[in-house]
Order: structure tokens, then sequence, then C-alpha cells
């Protein structure tokens, strides 16, 4: 088989782990809204020129540029039914790109800045039972350690209940140290940072202690590679750490973080590594499966999920793509 199109991978069963509700909406959406609620401070109400502007992706983009668009996409999240209509298309936006499982269950993230999350914390667990599935803070890592929040953190791990932390993505191996030793997370929100801890030399790779420890313990990373690329914590995909990753065996996910701000999807994400990499079908269901074993859902629904809608639905593609090969 070759080169793997983006029409074939929009056609897998794909999950995902990192997609930000306020940084999915669609461009229409948000004009629309903002017009129905007298919101006047977006650039352009041209919605066309209105997802060019949200796309940051001019040189020397860095995250405060990427954040900017946040203040019109919540500002036009504020009421039930604004709410309500945002994650209904994204479930919509989501399904049509072949994603069968993503966290529109719904995750809470607090903000580091902030001083609420023990508070949003709380939330989450009040609604474990109504369509939440874990809690996550968010936001910027520089002197915003996740240490700071640890009674959220407690809060979470006392109830039992689901834990991931955005680390390593804008600073390095200290997030990510804290985030997993301290903070106890089940997932790092980005994470790439842990590169910072391979070194090459005549054997090969040599892991540090803390990558050998997140390797080892199987700990998933909520990889992003065109916002990461997008905010400068990677040059270009082709120069983006998911490979070496990938390649090491770390518990590697592929995710969108925010389809508005870098004007993707799951699939092109997919199809823009595919093809830097030479990523296989194979490995798109590798990627895939760790995703979904990576899950906040129970461990009998993500075995249903993988072996019942995931695995078939790769082996169907292949046997449709590659015509008498044995699946």
């Amino acid at each position: 088989m070759g080169a793997l199109t983006l029409e074939t991978i929009r056609r897998a069963p794909k999950v995902l782990l990192h997609d930000h509700l306020d940084g999915g909406l669609r461009p229409a959406t948000v004009a629309e809204l903002a017009r129905e609620s007298g919101y006047a401070k977006l650039p352009t109400y041209d919605v066309e020129e209105l997802a060019r502007w949200f796309v940051v992706d001019e040189p020397g983009a860095d995250l405060v540029r990427y954040l900017q668009g946040f203040a019109h996409t919540t500002a036009v999240m504020q009421t039930r039914d604004e709410l309500e209509r945002v994650a209904h298309e994204c479930a919509l936006d989501l399904a049509r790109d072949g994603v069968v499982y993503a966290i529109v269950r719904a995750l809470l993230s607090a903000m580091r800045q902030a001083e609420l999350s023990e508070t949003i914390a709380q939330v989450a667990v009040d609604f474990r039972d109504e369509g939440v599935c874990g809690f996550d803070i968010a936001g910027p890592e520089d002197g915003f350690p996740p240490t700071k929040h640890l009674r959220a953190f407690h809060l979470i791990q006392r109830e039992d209940f689901h834990l991931t932390i955005h680390a390593g993505e804008a600073f390095g191996l200290p997030s990510i140290w804290e985030a997993v030793q301290f903070c106890n997370a089940e997932r790092l929100g980005h994470g790439v940072r842990i590169v910072d801890d391979l070194t090459e030399g005549p054997g090969g790779t040599r892991l540090g202690r803390l990558s050998s420890y997140v390797r080892d313990r199987r700990i998933p990373l909520e990889v992003c590679p065109t916002s990461n690329v997008h905010t400068g914590a990677a040059a270009s995909i082709a120069q983006h750490p998911i490979e070496r990753l990938r390649r090491l065996r770390f518990r590697v996910t592929v995710n969108t973080d925010n389809r508005l701000m870098s004007g993707i999807t799951l699939s092109s994400e997919f199809a823009d590594c595919a093809a830097a990499f030479a990523w296989t079908l194979e490995d798109v269901q590798w990627l895939t499966i760790n995703a979904a074993k990576s899950a906040f859902y129970g461990f009998t629904d993500r075995l249903a999920l993988i072996d019942g809608v995931i695995k078939p639905g790769f082996a169907a593609l292949r046997a449709e793509l590659e015509p008498g090969r044995e699946v």
C-alpha cells in the first residue's frame, strides 16, 4: 500500500483525548453567536476572514498569540444554549472526521494562573455520573507549577477519579516531574519536553530517570504536533519529537488541541505526520489503540471499543485497500 491519504485516514476509526471545546468552534458559529449576543469585539464578522484570523500559523507565532482567540470563543460560550450548541457541533464535526471516541464526555480544566482549581475539581467529582470523565489544569506553565494546585489533585485522588495535567509543552522537565511525582497525573497533556531527558550516544538513545519512569509506567503523552508548531514548541511537523518518542515506544497518542486555532482535524493531523514520518496504517492503528487504552473510560468499555470498533475498522480498511491480504 502506498502513502496514506487524508481520505483513508478520515475513514479509519480514531480516538481523541486532548481537544479543547473552546478551541474547536466553527468560525460561522462564532460569528453568529457574537451577533446574537451583542458581542462586538470580533476582529471581523466575515466567516472566511475570521477563520483565517483564528489560525495561528504566521512566522514567529508563540503561545501568547495562540491564546488570543480564546477571548472571542469563550465570550460566545456564556449561556446554556450557547454551550449546548457548541458541544453538539463539536460532536458532529468529530464524528464526521471518523472519531469514534473523544472527550466530549467532558473533562473539566482549571487554569494554572487562577485560584479556582479546587472548586472546579469538586464540580468534576459532583458530575462524574453525568458525563464528566476527569479533571485537568491548563494555562501557562512557567511560573505556575502544578504543585500550586495540590489540594485539587488530592481531592480528585481521594474520590478515585481521573486526572491529567498539561505539562511539558512550553516548559521543561520540572513541570513534567511535578505533574507525575507530586500530583500523580495519569496522563500528560502534551508532554513532549520529555525529550529533554533523552541523550544520543554511540549505543543509541539513553533515557534519563524521569523519561524511563514515564515510559516504564506507560504514562500517556497527549501529543498535539501542529499546535506545538504554532506555539513555538516545535519548529515544524518534520522536526517534531513525536516520531522519536513513537520509535522509543512511549505511550504516544495523537491529538488536535485546538482545531479552530490550528486549522486542523484529527485526520489531517495524522495525515501530516504520516507524510513527514512515512507512517503506515499499522502505525496509525497502534497510536489509536494507545489512545483508547488511555481514555478515562471504563475498562470493559475500552476493551469493547478496541476489540469491537477499532481493530475491525482498521482490518476492514486494510482488506479494502489491499485485496487478497489476510487480515
